[in-house]
């Protein structure tokens, strides 16, 4: 008995295993197999999670006057040479978007994104549920509290390393499904950590590894937000992993994360901390 072809596997099935196989596939490899396949991919369901490579060219290319390293080199060179485009972050972040026809869940944005694709993501995926937002993009963050009051359905939230306390209470006005928030590297004094309680007290995951803590702001985090069931505050400062305090004000959590975590570097004068330079500087971490 002759074996099925490829291009006759039932159209709902196809869309769904299309759905998993990543933006690059889905652009570069799957609309070349054959032609139901290519009608296929263009189903909006196949878009529902938008995974963007980390970097794209940015919009004012001409203004860098350094060489990024770019992780993600093949794609975008197979991509403008497939497409026969040359895409900026802008320009892609649309393009992929109208693809999905409003029914992206899931995105997470390129380091070069722009307030632009990010007022047309908030206007054009209503449903959204979660969104990670690239940690180094400053301006990106500084901006997005703007339009969380778009995404009604959101539940989880990767920001950067600033304005938290601005996003949070946001995110309770408008998001009543909100779960899960994962902020490292950042700052959380007791101005964050009472915007954390007062606002998302119900959090169940909660991600905050490689910040620069207050300890008495760690306490009030582990006192008023007894929902969780995740906690990473793993390879941090402001507090010992061995603290027994802090151990046991979170024995109530079935995953707590603290490894690693000191009160500060050997070498580092209490009296000059910066939270700039000892947070924010990925390379501290590696």
């Amino acid at each position: 008995m002759e074996g099925r072809k490829w291009e006759d596997i039932n159209k709902d099935i196809l869309v769904n295993v299309l759905g998993r196989v990543g933006m690059e596939s889905l652009l570069l490899d799957v609309p070349f197999v054959c032609k139901s396949w290519y009608k296929a991919s263009r189903e909006p369901q196949c878009w529902e999670h938008l995974i963007f490579p980390t970097f794209i060219k940015p919009d004012d290319i001409d203004h860098i006057w350094w060489e990024p390293e770019i992780p993600d080199r093949g794609f975008i060179e197979r991509l403008e040479m497939t497409y026969q485009e040359n895409l900026s972050a802008t320009a892609f972040v649309k393009f992929i978007v109208n693809r999905s026809c409003g029914n992206a869940t899931i995105i997470k944005l390129p380091d070069g994104c722009t307030e632009e694709a990010l007022e047309y993501v908030a206007n054009e995926c209503p449903r959204l549920k979660g969104l990670a937002v690239g940690s180094y993009n400053e301006f990106i963050n500084s901006i997005i509290v703007k339009f969380i009051s778009k995404w009604k359905n959101l539940e989880m939230l990767r920001l950067g390393k600033y304005h938290l306390k601005e996003i949070i209470p946001e995110i309770r006005l408008h998001c009543n499904n909100f779960i899960w928030l994962s902020a490292p590297y950042t700052y959380i004094g007791k101005d964050e950590a009472s915007a954390l309680v007062s606002s998302l007290s119900e959090l169940k995951y909660l991600d905050l590894h490689g910040g620069d803590f207050e300890k008495e702001a760690l306490v009030m985090i582990l006192q008023g937000c007894k929902q969780l069931v995740r906690l990473d505050i793993s390879q941090s400062f402001g507090f010992d992993d061995d603290d027994v305090e802090i151990i046991e004000l979170a024995s109530h959590i079935p995953a707590f994360k603290c490894e690693g975590s000191i009160i500060a570097p050997d070498w580092l004068d209490d009296d000059y901390i910066d939270h700039d330079d000892l947070v924010y500087d990925s390379s501290f971490f590696d």
